[in-house]
């Protein structure tokens, strides 16, 4: 049996559109994996490329994309059968989204916690959009990113080339903005992308962070093209680290976009405020933590995600 035969059985006996990962668990739970031959080390990983490739030759796969975030799947012989789960194509998208339980910003809890522990080494702020000061309708659209986080260079050198680095105003913060999405596909890829290159023209550098893996190869290239053209990187957020796909281009700060964004949301303000106090200690023992995002301990982080139901699919 092949990765694309096991798709068709799971989906003959499916009652609703399925993620690849549901597929690969229903799948599992009618052993049907065992009559695959060398499935290799990730398994689900060659099942959602199985899919994906299949997909891109519209005329003869067997199956049809539904809904987007997430991503379901079924077959064409049964699309006569959706009519009976949902009257169009939107209420099924909605349908699919309702079985996720988590949303966008539940995860801001776990990217707080990995960019603190990663490379980054930076604490965060949530934005909250909707408290932005209220203009003219389109006017502010992508104005503020998801979330805003600082890097202190305390940590990168001895106490004498702190002093010495002060003495000399070279002393600098990294300011990171970072556009949060739980899936990018073709439908949502340009527009989050754009979202991302808008809204962290203020910061030094900026990343798109997607939640669930990307499988297909040609929204990878099609990242990559828009990196080297706009410097905006790529991170995946995972359930226990960040990982770099693509870096972002360093910048230096554009204060007049920054005054701008203070003027307008109170959290960005808040922000700002803090990164100076933070700065003007020149002190890593005393940086104001509670003024940023929670850091989740390890402990606290596992039941945060057993809570949410945060999973991959």
């Amino acid at each position: 049996m092949t990765f694309l035969e096991l798709t068709q059985v799971v989906l003959e006996k499916a009652e609703t559109p399925l993620t690849c990962g549901q597929i690969w668990k229903y799948a599992e739970k009618l052993k049907l994996t065992r009559k695959l031959g060398n499935i290799g080390k990730t398994p689900e990983a060659s099942l959602r490329s199985v899919i994906y490739i299949s997909i891109r030759d519209k005329n003869k796969t067997p199956l049809l994309i539904i809904s987007e975030q997430p991503r379901t799947f079924w077959l064409k012989s049964r699309e006569k059968e959706l009519k009976n789960l949902k009257t169009n194509e939107l209420e099924i998208e909605d349908f699919a989204r309702q079985k996720r339980a988590f949303n966008e910003r539940d995860l801001h809890s776990l990217f707080v916690k990995f960019l603190k522990d990663s490379e980054f080494d930076a604490y965060a702020k949530t934005i909250y959009h909707e408290v932005s000061t209220k203009s003219q309708k389109g006017k502010d659209k992508w104005n503020f990113p998801d979330i805003v986080a600082v890097h202190f260079p305390f940590n990168d050198y001895r106490d004498e080339t702190l002093t010495l680095a002060k003495h000399t105003n070279q002393n600098q913060v990294e300011i990171y903005s970072f556009e949060l999405k739980v899936a990018l596909d073709w439908g949502n890829l340009k527009e989050s992308y754009f979202q991302a290159v808008s809204n962290s023209s203020f910061a030094n550098e900026g990343y798109l962070v997607v939640f669930e893996d990307i499988d297909d190869k040609e929204i990878l290239e099609e990242i990559e093209r828009l990196n080297q053209s706009f410097g905006i990187g790529l991170l995946q957020l995972g359930l226990d680290d960040i990982k770099i796909i693509f870096p972002s281009k360093e910048r230096e700060l554009d204060f007049e976009t920054i005054d701008m964004l203070i003027g307008k949301n109170p959290d960005f303000k808040k922000f700002i405020e803090n990164v100076n106090k933070d700065f003007k200690t020149n002190d890593r023992d005393r940086i104001a933590t509670q003024n940023y995002d929670k850091i989740l301990g390890d402990e606290e982080l596992k039941r945060y995600i057993k809570e949410k139901n945060i999973t991959k699919d």
